[in-house]
């Protein structure tokens, strides 16, 4: 999509705002990157019609996912997926609320698509989680290892969330910690067990430490260069985790946060605590994990 060229000089200067906008608001970093390139693509097919997107009317956006669904992938054989359908969809959904709340245009995405196909979530067990504490080290990468976990599990924190935490956003004499960098910038509380709490102390009083570099670094993950950590460099380490512990699941950081809502589930903790506890808007949105739970049961 980046290769699509757009040449209206207002739909260049769109593209370019949208993406500081959504920076603004505080979208992860991956929504920053991925929407704008949906929005280039659909933009450049405006472009091709002839028209420029004020003019865009509902039938117009109709035959724009008639051409998504129908066009070859860029990336692999065969049409477009359902899901990435409702990818478009939410990213014009998203520039539709930009345009309207900068009082530019509105688009109308009403488009009616077939029904989404779930994704598969892999969800560890309990003892495979406790292979991975056991694969950690006691280098400071790897107690840091096991705070990732505390904190990607034990608190089942999003990856921007814990990405973006600060040493001062945990609250020991409170067992809480702040998420300051919720979805949608919305806070959270989350509870700290003992368990948690003592590994977070051990990487603070001694991990930490030594991968610091700047006495000012305020972030809670520290990199080797003593810089805060993308969210991608902390993937790495758990499948290096998830191979040592010969462990065979496609994990990502996101399915520590799925493993303990069904953990939960299945101690018998109502729907409504988990979904405060993950930050979930509605009760609607945890309630995936009670399908999870039935099928690995």
């Amino acid at each position: 999509m980046k290769s699509l060229e757009i040449h209206n000089k207002k739909h260049i200067r769109i593209e370019k705002a949208f993406k500081e906008w959504l920076k603004v608001m505080g979208y992860a970093p991956s929504s920053v990157y991925s929407l704008p390139l949906h929005v280039r693509e659909f933009l450049h097919w405006v472009e091709t019609q002839d028209k420029e997107i004020e003019t865009v009317i509902p039938a117009d956006i109709e035959l724009y996912f008639f051409h998504l669904s129908t066009r070859a992938c860029m990336n692999k054989t065969g049409t477009m997926s359902v899901n990435n359908l409702y990818k478009h969809r939410q990213a014009l959904k998203r520039l539709s609320h930009y345009l309207k709340e900068t009082e530019q245009t509105f688009l109308e995405i009403n488009v009616l698509l077939p029904k989404e196909q779930r994704k598969i979530h892999f969800i560890l067990t309990t003892a495979e989680i406790k292979a991975l504490y056991e694969s950690c080290n006691q280098t400071p990468l790897g107690i840091r290892d096991r705070a990732m976990l505390a904190i990607f599990y034990g608190c089942g924190l999003r990856r921007s969330e814990g990405v973006g935490l600060d040493v001062s956003d945990i609250l020991f004499d409170q067992n809480l910690i702040y998420v300051r960098k919720g979805k949608h910038y919305k806070e959270r509380y989350v509870p700290m067990t003992t368990e948690v709490k003592n590994e977070i102390e051990n990487y603070l009083n001694y991990a930490r430490p030594a991968l610091l570099k700047n006495p000012n670094q305020t972030s809670f993950f520290v990199s080797e260069r003593g810089t805060r950590p993308e969210g991608q460099s902390l993937y790495i380490r758990l499948k290096q985790l998830i191979n040592k512990a010969e462990i065979d699941k496609n994990i990502k950081l996101h399915d520590l946060r799925h493993s303990i809502a069904t953990h939960l589930l299945q101690s018998g903790m109502k729907l409504s605590h988990i979904a405060k506890f993950l930050g979930h808007d509605s009760i609607e949105s945890t309630q995936i994990y009670t399908h999870i739970m039935n099928e690995i049961e």
